[in-house]
């Protein structure tokens, strides 16, 4: 083969690997952001548990309860969304963020559970449970 040829061909091979890449970057231009892609698809798939679950949430004629009621879900999908950010982010602010956000959502959740549990024991049981004051609480 003589250099004319060689030089013809790798000119080729180059302009056809140019070209793949070029196409498949407009075929897919988030290939570089894969990360990003799944942290998406993970947080729109935390929301529409959320969005499920509180559709699907009969009222009860109690306000204070369906207020618990709702924001259980609300709080979960905070938290789960948290945690994708905790996988997948960059940022060290937004990072301390959300690991805020997983410790004080799950509190919440604790303290409307036990809310939730005690309304269902009745007044006379709810007596049982130590308050924050017993607790040594305010």
């Amino acid at each position: 083969m003589n250099k004319k040829v060689s030089c013809l061909l790798i000119f080729l091979v180059l302009s056809l690997a140019a070209t793949c890449t070029a196409l498949q970057s407009d075929l897919h231009p988030n290939a570089k952001n894969a990360g990003a892609d799944q942290a998406w698809r993970e947080y729109m798939s935390d929301m529409s548990k959320m969005h499920v679950t509180v559709s699907s949430v009969q009222t009860s004629a109690n306000p204070d309860l369906d207020f618990v009621r709702l924001m259980l879900p609300h709080h979960q999908a905070a938290i789960d969304m948290a945690k994708t950010e905790l996988l997948y982010g960059k940022d060290p602010q937004l990072r301390r963020l959300a690991q805020e956000i997983v410790t004080d959502q799950h509190s919440e959740m604790e303290l409307m559970q036990l809310w939730t549990q005690q309304r269902e024991r009745g007044p006379e049981k709810a007596d049982d449970i130590p308050s924050q004051k017993q607790k040594g609480g305010r």
